[in-house]
C-alpha cells in the first residue's frame, strides 16, 4: 500500500504541473507565449522526474494502455487515474486563480467529428509512443523516452490547433472543463475518445511488438 501511495503521489504531482502549465501558458499570454512548447516540455521533465517511480503516465488513457499491455497492474489502475483526475482538477482551479481566463474562453467550440478524429489520432500516437519507448524490452534503459513522449504532445498541439482542444488526456480534458473553456458535450466526447484511443494503441502494440507482453 505504501508503494502504491508513493506512485499515486507522483502521478498527482506530474498531472498537476501538466494541467497548471496548460492554464498558465494559454492565459493571459495568448500569442505572446509558446504554449505548445511549454506543455510538451513540462510533460517531458515530469516524465524524467517520476518515470522511474510510477511510470510517469500523468494521463488516464496512458494508464489504460499500460494496463492492457501489462505494464501496469489492473489493481493499480483505478488509484492511478483517480490521482490523475484529482491532480488535473486542482491544477485547473489553481490556474483559474493565478491567471485571468477571459470570458470568451467559455465559448470555445469545435465541430464534433474533426475534433474526435484529432483527439483519437494523437492520443493513439501518444500512448503508442509511451508503450514503445517506456515499457518495451527492446528499448529498455533508453534515455530518450521523456523527450519522445513530450515531443509527441508538442507535435499534436501544433498540428491540431483550431481543430480540437488538444487534450490527448482525460485528466487534461477535465482540467480544461474546470477552466470553463469547453462545452460539456465536447469534453465528454473528448474523454471517451481519449480512452478508446489508449485501448487501441495497446492493441496495436500487442500485435506489432517483438516481445511477449508482460
Amino acid at each position: 500500500m505504501k508503494e502504491l501511495l508513493k506512485k499515486c503521489l507522483v502521478e498527482f504531482i506530474g498531472t498537476f504541473f501538466l494541467v497548471l502549465t496548460i492554464g498558465c501558458s494559454l492565459f493571459p499570454n495568448g500569442e505572446k507565449s509558446f504554449p505548445a512548447i511549454a506543455i510538451g516540455f513540462i510533460l517531458m521533465v515530469m516524465i524524467y522526474s517520476g518515470g522511474h517511480i510510477s511510470g510517469g503516465h500523468y494521463n488516464p488513457a496512458v494508464s489504460l494502455a499500460a494496463a492492457i499491455r501489462g505494464a501496469l497492474n489492473w489493481k493499480d489502475f483505478v488509484p492511478y487515474i483517480i490521482s490523475q483526475f484529482i491532480g488535473g482538477a486542482i491544477a485547473a482551479l489553481a490556474a483559474g486563480y493565478l491567471v485571468a481566463i477571459p470570458p470568451y474562453a467559455n465559448e470555445t467550440t469545435y465541430s464534433m467529428m474533426p475534433m474526435i478524429i484529432c483527439e483519437f489520432l494523437f492520443t493513439f500516437a501518444l500512448c503508442y509512443v509511451v508503450l514503445n519507448t517506456a515499457t518495451s524490452e527492446d528499448t529498455k534503459g533508453n534515455s530518450y523516452y521523456g523527450l519522445a513522449i513530450g515531443s509527441t504532445v508538442l507535435v499534436g498541439l501544433i498540428a491540431t490547433a483550431g481543430t480540437c482542444y488538444g487534450a490527448f488526456n482525460p485528466a487534461v480534458a477535465l482540467g480544461i472543463s474546470f477552466m470553463g473553456i469547453t462545452q460539456t458535450k465536447l469534453i465528454l466526447a473528448t474523454v471517451l475518445t481519449n480512452f478508446v484511443a489508449g485501448a487501441a494503441a495497446a492493441g496495436v502494440y500487442k500485435i506489432t511488438s517483438n516481445e511477449q507482453t508482460l
